[in-house]
């Protein structure tokens, strides 16, 4: 041993010297040596383990056997498109050119690679299907009935929403040009575009989801998507008890106003269920009324078969053509509705609607942006006034308090879960308040320790007073559902 030195657990370092160096060398009597038995001549200091390596950092960016396999992809899909002839594809139903080209796939890849695995085959057959018949990369988060919502935040950054709560994806885009002609695919199919001097677009896929887009130059870091799904089977009254979104005497009072025609707005936040919702109690109209909706992009799934279905349609690219929802409102009104359902109110059609629900298309619904009852009230009279609509201020609350009967507040909570946090009656006005009266009530209390917003339903003692014209409808709604109490925990 290096006199002077001692191990640390960063290597040698200088020894404290002098009195350290005679403590080393002439140790103090010790315990042993009262007991008789000889000490040791020398204790070796204690050494520090040395620290563990790190481990080996991933490369970023995809790996050299990634790039070999998109390489051999592209190049088969290229080869596959020279090989294809489009007038007889024009013929062909879809079913039997997806297996022949399954087919012709499968002999290029003999023809490429043979030495590719069995996996490795099937993925790259259908991933090349994906790109020619659907949506490339989107195709597998597409067939996931657990996905909420997509957002693509350029080619390289995907986040899905599953279980309420938002990760990122494994699903990548080679590159812009890659996720742009995806966008493109998508708009074409329903008649609409994207491109530098109309960079921004809302669709819808085949599915009924709801599709929207945004491209540079808005779009600084790359195409912007963002995809809210709808599984192929809307979601019952049943599946909402299920989840708790509200409660059985809740569900009795919205089952009741729909059967009886009631005016229903449903308001809420982005993402709250408001469509979902509507979907839902769309199931009690009665099957021999016609029902009119008008969306901007259709995303509705009614449950009745007479249902006519409008959508609106945005200028051409030399600005012409333009059909608004307002301009559908005028002429669902010439084509005999027993009722008319407008997706979302945004503009001038909000005066149309109230005035369709105030002469005689009773049962009529539609849905909006806010966060509580009063405020969707104040947001309706916003947009009209926005639209360029100068009415007195108190004509225009007097109609909206007898067009609307009923109020049903949407809302996300923390943590993911969907609820109906309220439900209010409009009863009228006093001086140029719009007077409404809360039926039932979600409280929040608290959130858990996974970060779940959890909370009570309750109803307020107040028994509505539309509940004659339930009566008169055929309509039985006990008055015991409406006793003050609390009804659920959750």
């Amino acid at each position: 041993m290096l006199r002077g030195l001692t191990r640390g657990p960063f290597g040698a370092r200088p020894a404290l010297g002098g009195l350290a160096e005679a403590v080393a060398v002439e140790p103090t009597s010790t315990v042993a040596e009262a007991s008789g038995q000889p000490a040791p001549s020398y204790v070796p200091p204690p050494v520090a383990p040395m620290p563990e390596p790190e481990p080996p950092r991933k490369p970023e960016g995809p790996s050299e056997a990634e790039q070999q396999y998109e390489t051999l992809k592209r190049h088969i899909h290229m080869q596959l498109v020279d090989r294809l002839d489009m007038n007889r594809v024009a013929e062909m139903d879809p079913k039997t050119l997806r297996n022949e080209i399954r087919a012709l796939v499968e002999q290029l890849c003999d023809t490429e690679n043979p030495l590719l695995n069995r996996n490795e085959r099937q993925r790259l057959v259908n991933e090349v299907l994906d790109e020619t018949f659907g949506f490339g990369p989107l195709e597998l988060l597409l067939k996931d009935d657990k996905i909420g919502d997509i957002m693509i935040n350029g080619p390289k950054k995907v986040y899905i929403e599953k279980g309420g709560r938002i990760q990122k994806s494994e699903v990548v885009f080679r590159d812009n040009d890659h996720l742009l002609q995806i966008i493109d695919r998508i708009v074409s199919r329903v008649g609409r575009r994207v491109d530098e001097t109309s960079p921004m677009v809302d669709a819808r896929l085949p599915n009924g989801s709801r599709f929207n887009a945004i491209i540079p130059p808005l779009a600084l870091d790359g195409p912007t998507v963002t995809i809210r799904l709808f599984g192929s089977k809307p979601l019952s009254q049943h599946d909402l008890l299920k989840f708790k979104a509200f409660t059985p005497e809740m569900l009795t009072l919205m089952e009741g106003a729909m059967k009886a025609r009631l005016n229903i707005i449903i308001s809420g936040g982005t993402g709250s269920g408001k469509t979902t919702l509507l979907n839902t109690l769309s199931s009690f109209i009665q099957p021999d009324h016609r029902v009119i909706t008008i969306e901007d992009a259709a995303e509705l799934q009614l449950q009745q078969d007479h249902v006519v279905r409008l959508e609106t349609r945005p200028p051409n690219i030399e600005g012409r053509g333009a059909v608004t929802a307002t301009d559908l409102v005028k002429n669902a009104l010439r084509m005999r509705p027993d009722r008319i359902i407008i997706g979302e109110c945004r503009g001038a059609e909000t005066l149309d609607m109230i005035q369709a629900m105030n002469t005689g298309h009773e049962g009529s619904m539609t849905t909006v942006h806010a966060n509580t009852p009063r405020d969707a009230m104040s947001r309706l009279e916003t947009m009209i006034s926005m639209a360029g609509l100068e009415l007195p201020i108190r004509a225009l609350r007097s109609q909206f308090a007898s067009a609307v009967d009923l109020i049903i507040q949407a809302s996300r909570l923390q943590g993911g879960p969907r609820k109906v946090t309220s439900i209010s009656e409009v009863v009228g006005m006093e001086g140029d308040t719009i007077i409404m009266q809360e039926i039932f009530a979600f409280r929040l209390i608290g959130v858990d320790a996974d970060g779940r917003a959890f909370g009570e339903f309750s109803s307020t003692g107040i028994r509505p007073t539309f509940m004659d014209r339930l009566e008169s409808s055929g309509v039985h709604v006990s008055p015991e559902i409406f006793r003050q109490k609390v009804l659920l925990k959750d």
